[in-house]
């Protein structure tokens, strides 16, 4: 069986917010995809003031498929709040690929490549 190299550049070892994050790492690590965890937030919103009010900070940059990625399988609510996050940032930034990936998106991807 063939040793699997986590690609990711950083040296210390990443504190992931949720374990499904985690297990996204470990399969993009499978797969030989470089990923690096939360490099970038990204400002909304700002007050009268120039301070940021609103800010999305996506979970994975995959650098060389020039990609974000944002893992939630939290309550609905959250979830919302992340869908409009999202359209947001690419109503204000159209050339940002972001995609979400849902609790069935993630619990899909596990069972088909599940190790």
């Amino acid at each position: 069986m063939s040793e699997v190299r986590a690609l990711r550049p950083e040296p210390d070892p990443v504190k992931f917010a949720h374990d499904s994050e985690r297990r996204v790492a470990e399969l993009l690590d499978s797969y030989g995809i470089a990923w690096h965890y939360e490099p970038r937030t990204f400002v909304l919103e700002r007050g009268a003031d120039g301070n940021p009010r609103s800010a999305f900070t996506p979970d994975f940059y995959l650098s060389d498929h020039d990609l974000y990625l944002e893992v939630t399988t939290l309550r609905q609510s959250l979830v919302t709040r992340k869908n409009r996050k999202v359209r947001q940032l690419r109503e204000q930034q159209p050339d940002i690929r972001v995609r979400i990936l849902y609790q069935r998106d993630i619990e899909r991807l596990f069972a088909t490549h599940a190790a």
